[in-house]
């Protein structure tokens, strides 16, 4: 993340993202894929690395194997080998922005769900300040609930950010800048929508 300057002085925090080109690989429609949707691929890879059915698809289109997907529904008129970039948007657009998020492994009941934990270390407790407390009931139902909030694997999950405000388009490096957080580590591949 960085921040920019607004017209009026006031510091706006804002992600940066590098969002094109990207290249039309595949146009579905009603009659032969029973949806219609446009395919953009993005990121360069070595066609040593990519298997021959891809490198098919990608010939198919026009365009060098590339290493991410995705599909888009209610695209406007685009033609196969149609190369995207960010003049798509303009300042003050509002976008989705879906991405995995930074996998935090297996966290207790603390930090992944914001337990206050036991308290301080009375009535002879002097090992369990960070633990869930009670899990279960009685004898009935004799067994601990589904989707009851417990420690496990915390983060590297897809999450989808809704609303983001775009600052500022910069059409000579293929950037956005987005106001507030986006989901992901540095580098990590997003999914814009407007």
């Amino acid at each position: 993340m960085t921040s920019v300057y607004s017209a009026e002085g006031k510091n706006i925090p804002c992600t940066v993202i590098e969002a094109g080109p990207c290249v039309v690989t595949q146009i579905k429609t009603a009659e032969k894929d029973s949806y219609e949707a446009v395919q953009i691929a993005y990121d360069d890879k070595s066609e040593k690395h990519t298997s021959n059915s891809l490198l098919g698809h990608f010939k198919k289109a026009g365009t060098t194997p590339k290493r991410k997907m995705a599909e888009f529904q209610g695209m406007p008129e685009v033609n196969l080998g149609d190369v995207l970039t960010v003049d798509l948007f303009s300042e003050e657009d509002w976008v989705d922005v879906t991405g995995i998020s930074k996998g935090r492994g297996f966290q207790g009941v603390v930090k992944r769900h914001g337990f206050a934990g036991v308290g301080g270390q009375t009535h002879g407790q002097h090992n369990r300040q960070r633990k869930p407390g009670s899990l279960g009931a009685s004898s009935y139902p004799s067994r601990v609930f589904k989707g009851k909030r417990l420690p496990g694997q915390m983060g590297g999950v897809q999450v989808k950010v809704l609303n983001l405000k775009v600052l500022k388009v910069i059409p000579e490096n293929n950037l956005i800048l987005v106001k507030g957080s986006i989901p992901g580590a540095k580098g990590s591949y997003l999914t814009i929508e407007k």
